[in-house]
């Protein structure tokens, strides 16, 4: 297998753990495994970096100040695969055969470094490289970084751009949990998660795998999440399943768009559990839902909005912070999913603005971190999916 494995940064917070990532890595090059390396800074080096920062700097000196942490772990760690008799050879910003290189916008050359990743991937037969992590190299030369959490972007891109058959992302957790270990009890390891599924926690605050890597994973690269204590690169961990797929799409059945108003609802503890509880136990699916400081909408099956009026307009009899429940209907749902959206800056106002320009009324717009969903009259459906799809 051709493997790119990414140590984080407590991963090689120490001599010892250093050790430990060299041991696994000459272990998976012994048993016959094409291995590349990709190294973050040691411990938490670079926010030391960044904190020691306290006179003006320009963007070029502040990055090859913070640099210096994985320019140092990729000789560490070149040096402990060299005393396991291990071919090693590590690479950084400037020197011949770097890959990750960047275009005037910031943006990364695909074209520039999927050809130089696949010239280090020709060589892999031979060497370990071991490629500094979060950074690039500008087209003049110059140092350039990736942001945060760009070690992992790193490695998947190189995961990909290298035709490398898995990333393994070795890190201080154990694969992706069930919850945080650190505050609830009885958190165990999931096996396998979505790419989908883990952008969103991603983007909501789980530390596992940086959001801007997972859009370098396609189908044919797997991708999976370890504990540096673990200290064997294939096998173990949570696997990541899939890929990102941008799709734009129009609900088949039209919606029915029920909103119950009452005195500073946001503030009233459980009232959202009753008014959802009650709809789900007369089994009426909800689609979406939209809520403001004094309404909740529920957006659900035209064909339930009569039962769903009653449903809901008992709970507010039966509670004095409800006034009242009115429905909309029928509505039209336009969504679209894809992997880039958080990372597009103004693509909300993208989507927004055509439609407006078509005068076409939207009643909500709810966003995920890899979905927008357009909700409009439904006669303004097929439109709004004819403008979204050229957009895309």
């Amino acid at each position: 297998m051709r493997v790119v494995a990414k140590f984080g940064g407590t991963s090689l917070g120490s001599g010892d753990r250093i050790n430990r990532a060299a041991d696994s890595v000459a272990k998976a090059v012994e048993d016959g495994h094409e291995i590349a390396v990709v190294a973050s800074a040691m411990g938490s080096t670079t926010d030391d970096l960044l904190e020691d920062i306290t006179f003006e700097a320009d963007e070029q000196d502040r990055a090859q100040i913070v640099s210096m942490g994985e320019r140092t772990s990729v000789r560490m760690l070149k040096a402990a695969l060299s005393a396991r008799g291990i071919d090693a050879t590590f690479l950084e910003p400037g020197a011949d055969g770097w890959p990750v290189i960047t275009d005037e916008y910031g943006e990364v050359d695909v074209e520039e470094t999927q050809k130089r990743a696949l010239e280090i991937a020709d060589d892999l037969d031979d060497t370990v490289p071991v490629l500094t992590g979060f950074l690039a190299e500008g087209n003049d030369g110059s140092v350039t970084t990736l942001g945060r959490g760009g070690s992992d972007t790193t490695a998947v891109m190189m995961g990909k751009y290298m035709e490398a058959d898995e990333v393994v992302i070795v890190t201080d957790v154990e694969g992706v949990m069930t919850g945080d270990p650190r505050v609830v009890e009885g958190a165990r390891n999931v096996g396998e998660i979505s790419v989908d599924e883990l952008r969103n926690l991603s983007f909501r605050g789980a530390e596992v795998v940086a959001p801007s890597a997972l859009s370098y994973k396609d189908g044919n690269l797997d991708v999976r999440v370890v504990h540096y204590q673990h200290g064997d690169l294939m096998a173990g961990g949570t696997s990541i399943e899939g890929e990102f797929e941008n799709l734009v799409d129009l609900r088949e059945r039209p919606l029915a768009c029920l909103t119950v108003a009452g005195r500073a609802i946001r503030n009233q503890p459980g009232i959202f559990h009753h008014l959802s509880s009650s709809l789900a136990d007369e089994e009426i699916n909800v689609d979406a839902v939209a809520s403001g400081m004094d309404s909740v909408t529920f957006y659900i099956d035209e064909e339930d909005a009569q039962r769903g009026e009653n449903v809901l307009h008992r709970e507010v009899i039966a509670r004095d912070e409800l006034s009242s429940v009115t429905v909309d209907s029928p509505i039209a749902v336009v969504r679209v999913t894809g992997g880039a959206i958080p990372d597009q800056p103004g693509i909300i106002s993208e989507i927004v603005t055509p439609l407006a320009d078509e005068r076409i009324h939207l009643q909500d717009v709810i966003t995920s971190a890899t979905s927008v969903a357009l909700f409009v009259n439904w006669e303004d459906g097929e439109k709004t999916l004819e403008i979204t799809q050229d957009l895309f």
